[in-house]
């Protein structure tokens, strides 16, 4: 068992959420607020979703807004080398779709 992947993901989903700076002013604290007021899911609910669809390693996570709509987007990569791209709907998780690349 590798040691840097597991503590990669044991930072993301220790912090309960990521953020990616939308060019909105999209911060933590905003992110924080959502997930308290119950609009978005935690982190560790779409990564439960994510590894039960598509088993393989996580390797980044982010929270963005498109058109309006709070997503989570999962990378994950496979065991065959493909990297999957996962985009869930933050509030419901529900995946909205998944895109592969690779082998």
């Amino acid at each position: 068992m590798k040691i840097a992947p597991i503590l990669a993901l044991a930072a993301v989903l220790a912090s309960r959420h990521a953020i990616a700076d939308d060019g909105y002013g999209y911060d933590h604290d905003l992110a924080r607020q959502a997930l308290e007021e119950g609009r978005i899911l935690p982190l560790q609910d779409i990564l439960e979703r994510a590894t039960n669809a598509y088993p393989g390693q996580m390797i980044e996570v982010e929270l963005e807004r498109e058109d309006g709509v709070m997503t989570y987007e999962v990378k994950v990569l496979a065991a065959d080398g493909k990297v999957w791209k996962l985009y869930y709907d933050a509030r419901s998780g529900e995946l909205l779709k998944a895109r592969g690349r690779g082998r």
